[in-house]
């Protein structure tokens, strides 16, 4: 047999077996390899019974009675004593009959358990045991027992007969070491996890800092850094359509704005001009703090393409920042008569029917909306580039879906306001070419963050009605623990009554997802034409949201949110040049998380410290959204755990791109899961 060969061929294998070994990712006798055992026994040698004896042991013993209690249940139980003379009872359940019989006065019988206290003395339940004195094979072993993560219908003993004629061929065949960075090489580091020695540091094993572990998550992690390169590779040898980098509608629109651009969005408005103006598909993600000015940046990248008669579509997870998004390029490009569309699931049929023929038309050049974008009707004249914001919300397959509906490979610009730290984006995003945003305008304002009790929130009202006075404006943000739209809407209706009687002579309003567009755009516009000084909101104004008038962010059950989504709420406040202040309302008691969490937030404004310890809290998972499922995926490798390997796998990373192509499929195939299944031991 072949390491690359069906697990089928394994005796006891059948096909219930199959399904069973399949759910945990093991489809070939390699991937037993690589679920590695997740904890371990000692059989390496026979513990004496005495008072220091408690926990897991192998022991020899002498039975010197047997008896049957009744106790609910049939209990068989063994008095026994060791060479040294101590004495232990091993209380068995459900035996058969012959195995009762079998083990009678006088013989030794070997056991492994967790030995306890009882009220007799030492005990042992239901032990693994052999009959040494009637030639059975001893417990013992010359390396410690590996347990594994299995399934229902597969035992241990059975599983570990497996793994031992993987490692056989091992042994024979051993795997090409592709990596080769230190002395341990990748078959020594897998047999000696499978069957450590008696004196391996399993504490460090346990701690996944082992340096055996450490050889193999550095495979999977460059496995996985040169499966997105490739990728890169690959799509450099497709073509897009190029566009000049100087065009009549860019200069105009930069003569007009009111406004200075900051030295790193000319950085990057240059580098996705560069990329815009190549035949290689352009595929780059721009990330930058909250408030540091992505959506103009998107601005002038659509308008290099609308300028030689191509589409742009511009995707967002929600409504409301599809909305925001539709507002904002509407009013920066109204000089510009560009025709921009929005389109929704929540349209008017007439609306959309019209939008849908503008779009295919070619009528629209600037396609702005949500999920909408999805549907098979929905065909555009000229596709040529795709920006998805927010798009640690989006899978890749929904950003295949769009660039799949144009007649020649868009470019794509893919955007977040969660910055993700450095080496983490290195290799989750290693197919991609990023762009920093890592400076705010200048007259942005530091926002100054205070974390205040749920009982005390009625003294917050004096505060606001000072801010109205002043003719600032304020948010109040009604959370709930919940996922239900409509019981965040219903606590979002009672702060509303709440404020509203205590503040009778103040404009209030009223925002949440259950909303139509146009009640929405109203509420919207009305708080930003300043006819509304309070708006009491759910999280729906999380992202998109731009009123620099608004300089108080009140935000009840704060401790319920997460790191990224309270930094992304606090950056509705200090866009423009007055002071600003973020109050975090939390309900006591809060958990260790929690406190660190607002901690963080009242010690920083910036966005990528929070974004590192965001990581170190929640995950690289959390951080990166739950569409990464690759990265979710790993056999050994764990992004937030083995992060200081990284920057070592970025190196070991363009090493491999010598490798031959067949040599680069074979490492690609040992470590990612074609069949798209969480593998065990992870």
């Amino acid at each position: 047999m072949n390491l690359t060969d069906s697990i089928k061929k394994l005796i006891g294998v059948g096909s219930k077996i199959e399904i069973a070994l399949n759910q945990l990712g093991i489809y070939t006798l390699e991937h037993l390899l690589f679920n590695l055992p997740f904890r371990y026994q000692n059989k390496t040698k026979i513990t004496h019974l005495d008072t220091n004896s408690i926990g897991e042991a192998l022991i020899e013993v002498d039975i010197t009675k047997v008896e049957s209690v009744f106790y609910r249940k049939k209990i068989f139980i063994i008095h026994a004593q060791d060479k040294t003379g101590h004495n232990i009872i091993i209380r068995f359940f459900n035996l058969f009959e012959n195995q009762q019989q079998q083990l009678s006065r006088g013989e030794t019988i070997q056991c492994f358990g967790e030995i306890k206290v009882g009220k007799l003395g030492l005990e042992m339940h239901h032990p693994e045991y052999r009959i040494i004195s009637q030639a059975q094979k001893p417990l013992f072993e010359k390396t410690l027992t590996p347990i594994y993560h299995i399934t229902q219908g597969i035992f241990q003993n059975q599983y570990r007969k497996w793994v031992n004629i993987a490692l056989e061929i091992l042994h024979k065949n051993p795997l090409d070491d592709f990596v080769n960075y230190s002395n341990i090489n990748i078959n020594q580091a897998i047999n000696f996890l499978h069957h450590p020695p008696p004196n391996a540091d399993l504490q460090q094993i346990k701690n996944f800092s082992h340096p055996t572990q450490e050889t193999l998550i550095l495979n999977e992690f460059c496995a996985h850094r040169l499966s997105l390169l490739l990728l890169k590779k690959q799509r450099s040898l497709d073509k897009s359509i190029s566009f000049e980098k100087k065009n009549q509608y860019s200069t105009t629109l930069l003569k007009n704005l009111n406004f200075e651009l900051t030295n790193a969005q000319l950085r990057v408005i240059g580098e996705i001009a560069n990329d815009l103006s190549k035949t290689k598909p352009m595929l780059r993600l721009l990330q930058g703090d909250v408030g540091s000015g992505k959506t103009i940046v998107a601005v002038f990248s659509t308008l290099q393409v609308v300028a030689k008669n191509y589409q742009v579509v511009i995707m967002a997870p929600t409504q409301i920042l599809a909305e925001q998004h539709f507002i904002n390029f509407s009013q920066q490009l109204e000089p510009l008569n560009i025709n921009i569309s929005y389109l929704s699931g929540t349209q008017k049929i007439v609306e959309k029917k019209q939008n849908m023929s503008d779009i295919q038309s070619g009528k629209s050049q600037i396609i702005i909306g949500t999920h909408a974008l999805f549907q098979k009707d929905v065909e555009f004249n000229n596709l040529g580039l795709v920006i998805i914001d927010e798009q640690h919300r989006f899978g890749v397959h929904q950003r295949l879906l769009l660039t799949q509906k144009a007649k020649q490979i868009p470019h794509q610009l893919v955007m977040t306001a969660t910055p993700i730290p450095r080496s983490l984006a290195m290799t989750a995003y290693a197919d991609l070419d990023i762009s920093v945003i890592d400076e705010l305008p200048k007259n942005r304002q530091k926002v100054q963050t205070v974390i205040l009790n749920l009982d005390k929130k009625n003294e917050l009202i004096g505060r606001i009605q000072k801010v109205c006075k002043t003719e600032q404006q304020v948010y109040w943000v009604s959370t709930l623990i919940d996922d239900s739209e409509v019981l965040e809407l219903e606590s979002a209706q009672r702060t509303f009554e709440t404020i509203k009687n205590q503040l009778p002579n103040e404009k209030i309003g009223l925002l949440h997802g259950r909303m139509n567009r146009d009640e929405k755009t109203k509420i919207m516009q009305d708080f930003k034409d300043k006819k509304i000084n309070i708006l009491i909101a759910t999280t729906v104004i999380e992202v998109g949201v731009d009123v620099p008038n608004a300089t108080l962010m009140i935000i009840e059950n704060s401790e319920r949110l997460g790191l990224a989504q309270l930094h992304q709420l606090r950056g509705r406040v200090g866009r423009g040049n007055q002071k600003s202040v973020c109050v975090l309302l939390y309900k006591a008691p809060l958990s260790h998380h929690a406190k660190e969490r607002l901690s963080i937030l009242r010690k920083s404004n910036d966005g990528f410290l929070i974004a590192q310890k965001d990581l170190e809290i929640r995950g690289a998972g959390e951080v990166l959204g739950t569409q990464q499922t690759g990265l979710q995926q790993m056999k050994i490798a764990n992004l937030n755990r083995d992060k200081h390997l990284l920057e070592k796998t970025q190196i070991l990373g363009e090493k491999l791109l010598k490798l031959t192509s067949a040599q680069q499929q074979q490492f690609i195939n040992r470590w990612t899961n074609d069949h798209n299944k969480i593998f065990a031991g992870a």
